[in-house]
């Protein structure tokens, strides 16, 4: 069982920069052998996959669409995935969430099975 916790979503304005954090509680399996990702989802859109960080070295993985701007990084100490996200735009206006799963390797569906509660950001122009 993993419990997911987001936060540092806010206001920013564009060109701004904002780091997400996703605290992570398990029960059995180390947070270090989970595979971690964040999605995010607009209003009135469909969720969509941001980044992935598998565990053991199996990869990190962007959407076109952030790559070169956002940056997936993992504490295993302190069981939190972040998420920095610099060169915002409006269209990153979201709610961002971040989820986990046991498999090795890029995950880029939703079939993961924890899921945080969402936090959200807006960028505003």
């Amino acid at each position: 069982q993993v419990q997911l916790v987001e936060s540092g979503g806010g206001l920013v304005q564009a060109g701004g920069s904002l780091r997400l954090s996703c605290a992570a509680s398990t029960s059995g399996r180390t947070f270090s052998m989970y595979t971690v990702g964040w999605f995010r989802q607009a209003p009135g859109k469909e969720r969509e996959f941001v980044s992935s960080n598998s565990w053991g070295g199996g990869g990190t993985y962007y959407a076109d669409s952030v790559k070169g701007r956002f940056t997936i990084s993992r504490d295993n100490a302190k069981n939190t995935v972040y998420l920095q996200m610099n060169s915002l735009k409006p269209e990153d206006t979201a709610v961002y969430y971040c989820a986990a799963d046991s498999r090795y390797g890029t995950i880029r569906s939703f079939s993961y099975d924890y899921w945080g509660q969402g936090t959200q950001v807006t960028v505003s122009s």
